[in-house]
Parts: C-alpha cells; structure tokens; sequence
C-alpha cells in the first residue's frame, strides 16, 4: 500500500448515522486538511442508476456509467460538493430513493473496484486526509496511521437521520428510517466484497452519548500524538 498512497491518511469507519461525515469534517477542519467522503461517492453511483436507468445489480455496467459521467468532488468548496457529470448533486445525494439503493450498488464488485481506485488516486493528492466510509480502514488504507470505527445505537442513529432530513425540509417517517438504516446495515456487514467491520487496531467510539465535539477532541487528540511520533 505505501507505493500506493503517500502521506499520512486518517480513516473514519462505521455505519449509517453514527456521525461519521460531521465529525470527519469537523477533524479535517481543525487539521487544516481535506475531508473525503466516500459514502458520498456511493451515493452518488446511486443517483446515477436511478436518475439514468442503470439497472443497480448490474455492477459492470454501473462502473463504466461512473467513468463516463464521472464523480468527482470540488475541493474549491468546504465541504467538498459532489459532482455527478459536472452537476451537483450534494443535496440529491441525501433522498431517501437514493438511500434505498446505495447499498445494493455498493454491494457490487466492479462498481468498489472502480471507487477504490479514485478513492486512492485522490489520497495521491493531499498529503494529509481524514476519509471516512465504511471499508477505508479495511480495504482502502489498511496500513493508514490512525483508524477510528464509529458505533452508536440503532435508536440514536435514526434520531439523527430523522433530525437531519426534516431540518433539510423533508417529510420522513421514523419506522421507516429506522427500518431503511437496518436493512443496509444488513446489506452493508454481509456483503462479500469490502463488509462494513472493525478494522483490526481501530480506535472504537461509540457515539451515542457523546456531541460531535466530544468525539472530535478524542479523535485530535490521538491524531496529534501520533503526528508527533
């Protein structure tokens, strides 16, 4: 992996709603670095087999779409936006159609074997990045320096997901989301390629009673040692 990735790689793992996407944000900000969020990337394939008829089990034909529409992220924007053909779809990204499919496309092989890729060709190019996803400690980074994995229970996490979809102006049910989150956190730990797991010699927080503030502290905390070591 080091001919592969070169600098210091922060990896964020966990599953839907334990807070992975705002305290990597958080920590990249205090770091002064860029935050790359690979869900983001999923989603984002998801969009594309909704929005553009791609069948989402059909993995060979999803990852040539994603490298003729091509994702990308502009780094000119904090938080990055996520580009789907040069549109943005940061905010589409986040419907719950989309929801309901990420993890039947990000069960597909071909369609992670082309994500991983740009996932490291990305690292390539910041010398110090916080990624957070759910196999970046496993299988992307797993000779990164520093590796978190996020828990939280399943009751605090749709609280979350329910706050942050009604605070962007949509209608949810609570059953629903919480079905929805148990449903991909099934698809997303029995999957054969890349499963959402500890990876071994992460740093485990479970997050259900902690701010995001709390959670970063401990995070920066154990960053800085180790970036002084």
């Amino acid at each position: 992996m080091e001919d592969q990735v070169n600098g210091f790689v922060i990896t964020i793992d966990g599953a839907a709603g334990t807070g992975k996407s705002s305290v990597a944000h958080e920590l990249a900000n205090r770091l002064g670095t860029e935050c790359l969020d690979t869900g983001a990337m999923y989603r984002a394939a998801a969009v594309l087999s909704i929005d553009f008829n791609v069948n989402p089990n059909d993995g060979a034909a999803l990852a040539a779409a994603i490298r003729e529409k091509e994702i990308r992220f502009d780094w000119n924007q904090s938080p990055p936006v996520i580009l789907l053909g040069g549109v943005d779809i940061s905010q589409r990204v986040r419907d719950l159609d989309v929801s309901s499919v990420v993890s039947i496309v990000a069960q597909q092989p071909e369609v992670r074997q082309v994500l991983v890729e740009q996932q490291r060709a990305i690292c390539m190019l910041h010398p110090l990045l916080v990624t957070e996803g759910r196999d970046q400690g496993s299988v992307v980074f797993p000779d990164a320096i520093v590796r978190f994995y996020l828990e939280a229970e399943v009751e605090e996490r749709t609280r979350r997901r329910v706050k942050q979809l009604r605070d962007s102006g949509t209608s949810v049910n609570d059953e629903d989301i919480q079905r929805d989150i148990q449903s991909r956190d099934k698809l997303d730990s029995t999957r054969l390629d890349g499963p959402l797991i500890c990876p071994n010699g992460a740093i485990k927080i479970n997050t259900s009673a902690l701010s995001k503030t709390e959670v970063v502290d401990l995070m920066e905390s154990e960053v800085t040692s180790r970036l002084q070591e």
